[in-house]
């Protein structure tokens, strides 16, 4: 009995000792510039995004780099994990939708406040995968409606591409110049990189870079002390593990499945639970089984044999270990960068994620109105009963659906 229980609760894979004795000889020119090109996607739009959003909550550079470091070394450990035990191409990474809904979540809660919320967010993702309740929990918390609730949210990012271009628009216009440049030049090079290197390469030109505000020293990491509240875990936690189960997971599983791989989803559930968990910890809202770098990381950029494209997974987890061992220098270059070239970068990094909301939000037919209506209470960024509009998005979009649209709920549709 146990043991059929244990089959269920995680999927058996080749086992690490197949993973490392073949790793040699998958580890090669197009598994690791794979790796790396997903690591750079990985190490610029979000890392922007997560510095923004602690400054807008009044958090101190410390605590940011804690932040970053959680992400990125528990990101790597499940990238190391994945690839080996099961062979499969299987990136870890933070939600990056889930740090956009955080920008107005937060506000108002303490850094312990949040970290608590973080890590109720992993265990409730934890819970889903040990109990097997993510089919009931999707088909009562549908995936158009939490991208609906996700577009209102982040349409502050796509606003805030043309407000910081007008404020600063010598600086931004040189970081847009960057973004499209790279993208006609290279498809291995992130764009978000080359929006960075322009705009900073305008600013030295300008007379506006200052070396002095660049705070280049290393700051170790720190264990944060949690603390739990009813309205940051309604406010934070429920939307933010949401987003991770329906979102990052759902896009992760339906890549892989798309490149013929037999995925583990208990296996991709469980240690993303496990990952928010020990990345909340030290600061990090989650680190999760990532859609973007998987799909990279399983493309056939990384090599034509399937097989052993798994070794761009383990190359990514290793240049995202480093990058969080090392965020400290990373975040004292980006916080000597003027805001409105930091915005637009955030703006920038959010446009295929905001896209994709939007698609699977208001295009699959189903859910129409609890998809708009999550939307126009996640844009309206209230806050009712110091709980935010994230909460409220998914509560109203549920309702309304269940008063308007029952019936989507006893159809099944896929993306």
């Amino acid at each position: 009995m146990n043991s059929i229980s244990k089959k269920r609760l995680l999927e058996k894979g080749p086992g690490f000792s197949s993973g490392l004795r073949d790793l040699k000889k998958n580890l090669n020119s197009k598994t690791i510039t794979a790796g790396f090109v997903a690591a750079v996607f990985g190490c610029t739009g979000p890392a922007i995004l997560i510095i923004n959003t602690s400054a807008g909550a009044g958090y101190t550079t410390e605590q940011t780099i804690s932040w970053l470091f959680g992400i990125y070394f528990f990101s790597g450990l499940i990238s190391l994990t994945m690839s080996l035990y099961y062979k499969m191409p299987i990136v870890g990474g933070c939600s990056i939708s889930g740090v956009s809904m955080l920008a107005t979540s937060i506000v108002g809660f303490s850094f312990n406040e949040a970290v608590g919320a973080f890590i109720v967010a992993g265990i409730l993702v934890l819970i889903l995968g040990v109990t097997g309740l993510i089919g009931r929990v999707m088909k009562f918390l549908p995936l158009p409606i939490v991208m609906g609730m996700t577009s209102g949210v982040m349409l502050r990012f796509a606003t805030g591409i043309v407000t910081s271009t007008v404020a600063s628009p010598i600086v931004c216009g040189a970081a847009l110049v960057g973004f499209f440049f790279i993208q006609k030049v290279s498809r291995k090079i992130s764009p978000i990189l080359g929006a960075l290197l322009f705009g900073v390469a305008v600013m030295v030109v300008t007379g506006g870079f200052n070396p002095e505000s660049f705070d280049i020293r290393y700051i170790a990491p720190q264990i944060v002390s949690p603390v739990f509240s009813v309205t940051s875990i309604l406010a934070v936690s429920i939307p933010l593990a949401a987003l991770i189960v329906g979102a990052d997971n759902a896009q992760a599983i339906g890549i892989t499945r798309g490149q013929g791989y037999k995925v583990p989803m208990n296996a991709m559930t469980l240690i993303s639970g496990f990952g928010g968990v020990f990345a909340g910890l030290f600061g990090g809202h989650n680190a999760n089984i990532a859609g973007p770098m998987t799909a990279i990381c399983s493309s056939s950029e990384a090599g034509e044999d399937k097989a052993g494209r798994y070794g761009a997974a383990f190359a990514n987890g290793i240049f995202f270990i480093s990058f969080g061992l090392i965020s400290s220098f990373a975040m004292g270059f980006i916080k000597g960068i003027p805001l409105p070239l930091v915005n637009i970068l955030a703006g920038l990094a959010m446009i295929n994620v905001l896209m994709n909301c939007f698609k699977y939000g208001f295009s699959t037919g189903f859910f129409k109105l609890g998809s708009f209506f999550a939307f126009a209470v996640g844009v309206s960024n209230i806050t009712v009963l110091s709980i935010g509009s994230a909460f409220w998005a998914l509560l109203v979009g549920v309702t309304v659906s269940l008063i308007t649209e029952k019936k989507d709920f006893d159809k099944e549709f896929k993306f």
